[in-house]
């Protein structure tokens, strides 16, 4: 990750010191305009910034075993960017599956392309012609999510080996109760709550209305009643805090308290993130007979295509219905030896003379 993101403020970024001029244009368009997110943004200048890097070495302006991070950008002008073409686009999406970028990573990296050069083409008019008009990568593959089963999720919360139990505690029981991301669950406050609903702010800073059930405000209670007796809160609006320091927590240290919980209940190892402990949330709801709206709702997608993918539980639905059968257990049967039969001169398989028909 780039010091753009500023890891214990997500919504903060530095200054872009080491890109074009026109990206810093377009990455402050993308901020301030279309109201992106500050992760989405910082994904537009990863990938534009591998782009330019890639550009340089294909312009003969650095050597090509040049380290990408001693690449100068800064000098890029609006001149040099007219020169790029369609092959060179192609190109740069060759290179990136060579250098093993999937599917999926090489159409986020067109995407960000897309979005810089019709930027430069209908928004300041920098360009008479937009080089990636018409390119497509079609839709890549979408992965099954990988998500706990109710009886791991169980074994999760039961064994949580912490300093500050009732906090950790809380954090996975939101986690696998409401489905709610990582980002998300940072930046609760404690006035997001009312009654037994919690107001989130997701992507494109849309909020939306969890319900919270039993377990959630158990957890929350019994955390509450412990963090306002901490001698030393110093961010009192943030709802998980430090022990130690009494300031909100970061992502990085909300994923190190999973990956360690995971670990001590013995789940470690097999790919389990904050992000599938959502997964599984969605997933456990969808079994539960969660409409499919409502669980979109839930998740915060912003088109119900995104929540379809946990269909895949009709799966595991249909292999006990076939489980279920009565002749399931049915053990193979032998078969019996027995003499042939005579050839049945009505089968078609035989002429009437005895030779076999054509």
């Amino acid at each position: 990750m780039s010091s753009y993101i500023d890891v214990v403020h997500p919504e903060r970024h530095a200054p872009y010191l080491d890109i074009p001029d026109d990206v810093v244009d377009y990455l402050h368009y993308l901020d301030f305009v279309k109201l992106r997110s500050p992760r989405t943004v910082n994904g537009y200048y990863l990938d534009l910034r591998g782009f330019f890097r890639y550009m340089m070495q294909r312009w003969q302006r650095v050597a090509d075993d040049t380290p990408p991070e001693e690449i100068d950008l800064t000098g890029i002008t609006t001149a040099d960017i007219r020169t790029i073409t369609k092959h060179d686009i192609f190109d740069f999406l060759d290179h990136a599956r060579s250098a093993d970028n999937g599917p999926k990573a090489r159409a986020r990296k067109l995407s960000a392309l897309k979005g810089f050069f019709n930027y430069m083409c209908t928004q300041v008019n920098r360009l008479a012609a937009n080089p990636t008009e018409n390119i497509s990568l079609g839709s890549p593959a979408r992965a099954l999510p990988k998500y706990l089963t109710r009886d791991e999720a169980v074994t999760l919360l039961s064994n949580i080996q912490s300093d500050f139990y009732e906090r950790d505690y809380c954090i996975l029981t939101l986690f696998l109760n409401c489905g709610m991301r990582l980002a998300e669950l940072v930046t609760i406050d404690m006035g997001d709550f009312r009654d037994d609903t919690i107001r989130i702010v997701g992507k494109g800073s849309k909020e939306r209305l969890v319900y919270l059930n039993d377990a959630c405000l158990d957890a929350l209670q019994r955390y509450k009643k412990v963090r306002a007796s901490l001698p030393n809160l110093v961010d009192r609006d943030a709802l998980f805090v430090s022990k130690r320091t009494g300031k909100r927590l970061s992502a990085r240290r909300i994923e190190q308290i999973v990956a360690r919980c995971l670990q001590s209940a013995g789940l470690s190892g097999r790919g389990f993130s904050p992000h599938k402990l959502r997964h599984t949330a969605a997933t456990l709801m969808y079994q539960g007979g969660v409409d499919m709206l409502a669980l979109k709702e839930i998740l915060g997608h912003e088109n119900v295509s995104t929540t379809q993918i946990y269909t895949h539980i009709n799966r595991e639905q249909l292999k006990k219905a076939v489980a279920a059968s009565p002749l399931a257990t049915q053990k193979y049967v032998e078969q019996k030896p027995s003499a042939p039969d005579a050839p049945d001169p009505n089968d078609g398989e035989y002429s009437p003379d005895g030779s076999e028909s054509r």
